[in-house]
């Protein structure tokens, strides 16, 4: 075997040589600095002091509220000598800054507190109702954006026409209706007049799916109706203005392809950007209604949770809830960037190569 002067022959079957090393190596580097993971850990860590200003502020509302968690767990007959030793006990006398810290420091290990009225662990509260609001946000999400899509299509197929018109109509009815005041008329109608659905409690999946699904309808509805309307002028408006003014729409056409095949591979797959931003922005709106709408339907989720706990004063129990919300949100729109580049692979998000 002839070799080169100056370099050392490289025997393939040395006992140290790793068949296909350097092509896992090579792969793995390639995974480590592709775009998508530069953009997934940029907006994590962007998220950092997002979730910090979160809890931050919420800390600081609380205890600009009047009123003290002590006084309302000891009632109107607590004298100021019971109120200010409870006060020692959960430690509700130290400055604001020693009670911030302690509590952002368990957090950073762990530890989301303890509630200062039942004496349960935040996290457990959490893990008990947190499936409960799932279950409803999941619910809503996708009857709401499924039934949007499919309304928004069949409404821009003939714009101004019959379907189209009463869309149209729905939604203004939607948008103009408070998720509660709806919540109120849904109950009258179908729980106590027609008895289609319950008016309160929660049937959980394992014990009856078509019972969870019941008890879950009237609350969705409440909720997403506002977002269906919206996603669905949206999307229509959309959708219209591809069909009337984009050039491939037009190309499509002059080459014989069937409008309905223009409408739904063409024309729906562009407007689905703006779909997907517009429920991006509105999962905090889907959050906040259901602190409004799970009381009213007695729902044991976080929502109710929520309420009671501000009530009490009970801060561990707000900020833990308050984090879990946070996150959902930020994850929702990792997610709404995430869906950009699937909806259409040219999109990069890392930094142009000079």
């Amino acid at each position: 075997m002839a070799v080169e002067p100056g370099v050392a022959p490289i025997d393939s079957q040395s006992p140290g040589a790793t068949p296909g090393a350097p092509a896992r190596g090579a792969q793995t580097r390639a995974i480590l600095t592709s775009p998508s993971l530069r953009l997934l850990g940029r907006r994590l860590l962007a998220a950092i002091p997002v979730l910090w200003g979160v809890t931050f502020l919420t800390f600081v509302i609380m205890n600009l509220l009047p009123g003290d968690a002590a006084s309302q767990i000891l009632g109107a007959t607590a004298t100021p000598a019971d109120i200010r030793a409870l006060d020692i006990k959960l430690h509700l006398n130290e400055p604001f800054w020693v009670r911030y810290g302690h509590w952002l420091g368990g957090v950073a290990h762990g530890d989301l507190g303890t509630s200062l009225r039942s004496g349960q662990s935040v996290a457990s509260t959490l893990g008990q109702r947190l499936p409960v609001t799932f279950e409803l946000l999941l619910y809503t999400f996708v009857v709401s954006a499924a039934l949007a899509v499919i309304v928004a299509v069949l409404a821009a197929r003939k714009p101004n026409g019959i379907f189209d018109r009463l869309s149209m109509t729905v939604s203004m009815i939607g948008l103009s209706t408070a998720p509660y005041v709806l919540a109120l008329v849904l109950v009258y109608i179908f729980a106590v007049r027609l008895k289609v659905f319950p008016a309160i409690g929660f049937v959980p999946l394992t014990q009856s799916v078509v019972g969870n699904i019941k008890s879950l309808t009237l609350p969705a509805i409440s909720i997403g109706l506002a977002l269906f309307s919206v996603y669905t002028r949206l999307l229509r408006a959309d959708i219209i203005d591809q069909m009337q003014s984009e050039d491939y729409v037009v190309t499509a056409k002059a080459k014989g392809v069937p409008p309905r095949q223009v409408l739904l591979r063409h024309a729906l797959r562009n407007s689905m950007f703006g779909f997907v931003t517009i429920v991006g922005l509105n999962l905090g709106a889907l959050v906040g209604a259901v602190v409004v709408i799970e009381p009213i339907f007695s729902l044991p989720g976080i929502g109710q949770a929520l309420l009671q706990a501000i009530s009490d004063r009970d801060l561990p129990v707000v900020e833990g809830i308050v984090l879990v919300f946070a996150v959902v949100v930020v994850l929702g729109n990792l997610l709404t960037d995430v869906m950009y580049a699937v909806l259409d692979p040219r999109i990069k998000y890392g930094r142009a190569s000079s």
